[in-house]
């Protein structure tokens, strides 16, 4: 195990990062879908398939309660040594090849086994899980200043097709972070599926209008070969369309359904990552800088060593270009009660959600109990008011 040398306050200590070899789980990750292949072929059942949907949704929140939280925090005087340490940025360049080797494996089962139609679709799903993993590995990569990474972030947003991410994201979210003007911030009363409706389109158009501002500021139009997100649409389209010519267009519903099940894990991981906080606006018309108590944060260790620790949601924000190995889990951030998958779970049933998280969200310090003080959905206002009245003040 490595040792990281450091000094604080004259005395030399040693830090070892205990989890520096379990990060491979965030790497393979993406071949979940190969798992339930493989399986596939030798049994014959339809269930196989779903084999990584089965591990994450099912498994996950289980192995996530019996293992626990993480009590590691990197020191702040180790920092540097860890985020200089080149095997943690290989192992997030190494993995958007995989991403590809997935969706490209994935697409050449379904087209040369005899699947029926339930197969095909469980297959899809389980494909754009993965996918929605690629989402995750651009957005540790698109934090990063270096060419390459840029690049790779760009090119793992292809796989799902959703290019216009890391401008979206980099620019705008971590600009208007819960705030009502975020289309990616969920607001309390509002559920998953009426956030989806505002997120998805509103996070496309964002993006678009980012890049056009910056590109028009060159001089340049929106359609020059200097448009990033076009760049990794490009991507996109070479590996979509060489899908669809060499395997057939019997694979274009696939592919459709990869896409927008990959898109969900996203707008799954947004609407619970600062559902209802909202930053107090200043006298001076702008909101305060982002806290640690404007996200909600899940230190399981089991599902932070398959995402690069991006449930470690406040330090991100408070550091977006600080990478995986080095974050740390913020005491002061609100605390979700398990991690992603199991809030997933709870998200696509919204009573279960609402029931579990509204008393949360009200009851944190710097809320307790102004609904003034949270993001709320303006269509649920009125509800909210006469549901929670004995919480209020």
């Amino acid at each position: 195990m490595k040792t990281y040398l450091y000094e604080k306050d004259g005395t030399l200590f040693e830090y070892r990062d205990g989890k520096r070899w379990l990060w491979s789980l965030s790497v393979l990750y993406p071949l979940s879908p190969l798992l339930g292949i493989a399986a596939h072929q030798q049994t014959g059942w339809t269930w196989t398939l779903a084999l990584a949907l089965i591990l994450s949704y099912g498994l996950g929140p289980i192995v996530d309660a019996w293992i626990g939280e993480d009590p590691n925090n990197p020191p702040r005087e180790a920092v540097g040594a860890l985020e200089s340490d080149g095997y943690y940025r290989w192992l997030t360049l190494i993995t958007v090849p995989l991403h590809f080797i997935s969706l490209i494996g994935a697409v050449w089962y379904a087209a040369i086994a005899d699947l029926s139609v339930a197969a095909y679709i469980v297959l899809a799903l389980t494909t754009g899980l993965a996918s929605g993993l690629a989402i995750n590995t651009a957005h540790e990569l698109g934090h990063k200043s270096t060419r390459t990474e840029q690049w790779l972030a760009r090119a793992a947003l292809a796989v799902p097709a959703y290019g216009h991410f890391c401008v979206e994201h980099n620019r705008g979210h971590h600009r208007d972070v819960a705030t009502p003007e975020d289309p990616a911030s969920a607001r309390m009363g509002e559920s998953i599926y009426r956030f989806a409706l505002r997120e998805i389109p509103g996070a496309w158009r964002r993006g678009i209008e980012s890049e056009r501002d910056r590109l028009a500021k060159l001089g340049l139009s929106f359609w020059s070969l200097r448009n990033v997100i076009l760049q990794s649409y490009a991507i996109t389209l070479v590996l979509q369309l060489g899908l669809l010519v060499v395997f057939g267009m019997a694979m274009l519903p696939f592919l459709l359904i990869h896409n927008v099940f990959a898109w969900w894990q996203l707008t799954s991981a947004n609407y619970v990552e600062h559902y209802g906080l909202k930053r107090r606006r200043m006298a001076n018309g702008r909101y305060e800088p982002c806290r640690p108590c404007h996200s909600w944060n899940s230190n399981y260790l089991a599902s932070n060593l398959l995402l690069f620790h991006l449930q470690r949601h406040s330090e991100h924000h408070a550091n977006p270009r600080r990478r995986y190995q080095a974050l740390a889990s913020d005491p002061d951030a609100p605390r979700l009660p398990s991690g992603y998958f199991g809030m997933y779970l709870a998200a696509y049933v919204p009573p279960i959600w609402y029931a579990l998280m509204d008393s949360r969200l009200l009851a944190l310090p710097h809320i307790d109990g102004d609904l003034g003080a949270v993001n709320v959905d303006p269509a649920s206002h009125e509800r909210l008011l006469r549901e929670y009245a004995g919480l209020l003040r």
